[in-house]
């Protein structure tokens, strides 16, 4: 978690103004690019990670697992020294965090952790006010958001694998999650896994009879039956109003959904996050019980 960072001593004792923006910062800043160039090659000198990816061919144990990722990442290995770490550790800007990125997911792919390795790459981008961060299964980085909502939809999750009537809710929401917020956002993916999770969680509630339910179809199903379902929240008017409403707008907001004698338009990004935001709560509230049906 962020802590918000203490005021500069020449700030409290009035000597001089707050800076106009102390964070988070987007890219690499200048006050964390050689952290983190030194974090990378600490990272893929690791014990673990040079054998998982030995190779006799390099004099420099960590050189195989550096041209993995420059092999991925499509770098041009340095002509002297330690050619591929080298390539590494000099990189900047944008290059930089894909480069990051990438030595996560090859340590996660291994199935190597270094507990020490992610404690301080967590510190450099905490402290270092990074818009980025460690995602939840640490193969990765992504944006970082409130750790209000990230907790949330958390929870969303963890209700959603703990109820069995929830099928794969869980790794549909947690899928969204990653493609709305990791390094290379897929807005078409996040949506649809929106959708997804959303129809695994309520199928069992909404049209359990139905092996091939859809959203639309079980908003079809409240329509003509709202008063077989009701809410958590006491409501004197129509309880599966709101239920009802969030289910339609996710549902309609999948644009590229159908083809059509008309271009199709892809979800934007900020569509396709606010829809994983929005099915999270509708996740939580049918995985937690908060949704029912009435005899």
């Amino acid at each position: 978690m962020t802590i918000a960072p203490r005021p500069r001593f020449s700030v409290r004792t009035g000597l001089a103004s707050a800076p106009d923006h102390d964070g988070p910062f987007k890219g690499v800043p200048d006050h964390l690019l050689v952290p983190l160039q030194r974090w990378v090659a600490d990272a893929l000198e690791y014990e673990d990670l040079n054998d998982a990816y030995s190779d006799e061919e390099f004099y420099f144990d960590e050189e195989a697992a550096a041209r993995a990722v420059c092999l991925q990442l499509r770098l041009p290995p340095r002509p002297v020294g330690p050619m591929y770490l080298g390539a590494l550790t000099s990189a900047t800007d944008e290059e930089l965090l894909d480069v990051i990125d990438a030595v996560l997911a090859l340590a996660a792919k291994a199935e190597v952790k270094d507990s020490h390795s992610l404690k301080m790459l967590t510190l450099l981008l905490d402290e270092g006010g990074s818009a980025y961060r460690i995602n939840e299964a640490s193969d990765g980085l992504e944006d970082r958001v409130a750790p209000a909502v990230l907790d949330a939809v958390q929870q969303s999750v963890a209700d959603a694998a703990a109820r069995t009537k929830a099928g794969s809710a869980s790794d549909h929401l947690a899928a969204a999650w990653r493609a709305a917020y990791g390094r290379n956002p897929d807005p078409v993916r996040t949506y649809s896994e929106s959708i997804k999770a959303v129809e695994c969680a309520t199928k069992a509630i909404i049209e359990p009879n139905n092996s091939k339910a859809t959203l639309g179809s079980m908003l079809n199903v409240i329509r003509n039956s709202r008063q077989k379902f009701a809410t958590a929240i006491p409501s004197s008017g129509d309880p599966i109003a709101p239920v009802e409403a969030m289910m339609r707008t996710l549902w309609e907001g999948q644009t590229s959904r159908h083809g059509s004698d008309t271009p199709t338009v892809p979800e934007t990004l900020e569509a396709a996050r606010a829809g994983v935001h929005l099915a999270a709560v509708l996740v939580q509230w049918f995985a937690s019980g908060a949704v029912t049906r009435t005899p």
